[in-house]
């Protein structure tokens, strides 16, 4: 099967949980109140890619490439990040629901959680190095044997984490978040 190339696009209101997104490169594309949910994106490589008020619910993330990509107004409940290709892999989301999905064993250093909804989300043995969780809801959320040096938690609620099982060098906690 040939691999598509689309750049510079817009995709507007379509439904992709009818027909698949093709299997290919999408560089500078935007998606703009797009379903993607339960879908297949398996190989697809987005590169400085705006999702924006998309459904991608339980969408298949293997080997996906997200570089430069942000999400927002989003809802991504479910999602396995740690099925995406790591090479490169940048991401950022705001306003985004991430509830119940994994960044495990991931590198996604100064990554940007801003005003995201993330209750029972993974960051087991996550390089979090910088990150920021501006805002955001945490409630169940696992972090176990992560990095969180420079971990920027201090605008962040509902978080517990355990500072014998993760490294928290520098990491930066608001006076209301410390009994977390």
């Amino acid at each position: 099967m040939e691999r598509k190339y689309k750049e510079g696009e817009e995709f507007e209101k379509l439904d992709f949980t009818v027909d698949r997104l093709a299997i290919g490169d999408y560089e500078n594309c935007h998606f703009n109140h797009c379903n993607f949910s339960n879908s297949d994106l398996s190989d697809c490589h987005f590169i400085e890619c705006t999702f924006t008020n998309s459904n991608l619910v339980r969408s298949t993330l293997t080997r996906v490439s997200f570089r430069d990509v942000s999400f927002k107004d989003c809802k991504m409940m479910g999602l396995h990040f740690e099925d995406c290709n790591q090479f490169m892999l940048t991401i950022g989301f705001d306003q985004c629901i991430l509830d119940y999905s994994s960044f495990d064993q991931l590198k996604i250093q100064k990554t940007g959680f801003s005003n995201c909804h993330m209750h029972e989300t993974h960051f087991n043995g996550t390089d979090l190095t910088g990150a920021v969780f501006n805002a955001s809801d945490l409630l169940g959320a696992r972090f176990d044997q992560s990095i969180l040096e420079k971990t920027d938690f201090s605008s962040a609620s509902n978080y517990s984490i355990d500072p014998e099982k993760n490294v928290l060098k520098k990491a930066r906690f608001s006076l209301g978040g410390l009994p977390g």
